[in-house]
């Protein structure tokens, strides 16, 4: 038996991936790309958007100092009409760069909603911006039964950290888990680095989502966030796992193209029924 039909095989067995409609269910696990870092996680019957960025094409400018920045940002159009994006229970921000919690995000979004934050500085700042239900995620913080861990990251290499830290801040990604549903780890804005394989480690996920647009920054090698190796990386780190690509051509600086991890995943023979990478409006179930 080649390799490539037994990693199908063995993928096949462990989930049910189908195309769906991002609504509540509570027989499964719904993710589903909106764009850019923007996804949808339907999670034992609450659903969390993840990153809201939520303005039209061509809002703003690019990234100052970042590759392709004479491109205004975001690169697309949303692929679902604005309220059906919103549309939901919880919002999850990682960290506050404006590709993840934009301007049309703090307009558009019901002040009540629950929002949670990495930590006090950003749960602060979004409480200014006049929502009153804002909470810090913790190792194990609880919604609607549902456990939310906070994990580390590192927003790009150590030498761009060691010049560029303050601008890059802190970030974080977040472990999903609930009695009876597939574990999932969102990795957030990270380099592949000894957080994330202690994550791995610790949760044991099924489902990893990989923000793989590879990001540069101006006078810079390597990148502020995943690439397709780490797609790899993430395979054989946790081969029980089905991993996602998202991040991905929406933002001027993101480098890395679909076609391109669409490419390495056959290039590497990795399963494409377990490295999984959606288009924006893209749904599966697990």
């Amino acid at each position: 038996m080649n390799k490539l039909f037994a990693s199908t095989l063995l993928a096949s067995s462990a989930f049910t991936l189908a195309a769906c409609a991002a609504t509540p269910d509570k027989e499964g696990v719904h993710f589903q790309q909106i764009r850019n870092a923007t996804i949808k996680l339907d999670y034992a019957g609450t659903t969390f958007l993840v990153d809201p960025m939520l303005a039209r094409k061509g809002a703003y400018p690019g990234f100052p100092g970042t590759y392709r920045s004479e491109l205004r940002n975001p690169l697309v159009e949303l692929p679902l009409p604005l309220d059906e994006v919103m549309r939901a229970d919880a919002i999850i921000v990682t960290h506050t760069h404006p590709d993840h919690w934009d301007e049309a995000a703090k307009q558009s979004l019901p002040k009540n909603i629950p929002i949670f934050a990495q930590n006090e500085e950003d749960a602060a700042s979004i409480r200014k911006d006049g929502f009153t239900q804002v909470s810090v995620l913790g190792d194990n913080t609880q919604f609607r039964g549902t456990r939310l861990h906070r994990t580390g990251g590192q927003h790009g290499g150590d030498k761009m950290i060691a010049d560029l830290g303050p601008i890059l801040g802190a970030v974080s990604g977040i472990v999903f888990q609930h009695p009876g549903y597939k574990t999932v780890y969102a990795a957030g804005d990270t380099v592949w680095n000894g957080q994330v394989d202690a994550a791995i480690q610790q949760y044991r996920p099924d489902v990893i989502i990989l923000n793989t647009g590879y990001a540069r920054v101006s006078g810079y090698d390597g990148a502020m966030i995943m690439g397709k190796e780490d797609l790899r990386r993430a395979s054989l780190a946790a081969p029980q796992a089905v991993i996602i690509g998202s991040h991905m051509e929406a933002v001027n600086h993101a480098m890395q193209t679909r076609t391109e991890l669409r490419d390495y995943i056959r290039e590497q023979n990795l399963a494409p029924q377990r490295v999984l990478v959606p288009d924006d409006g893209e749904s599966y179930r697990f």
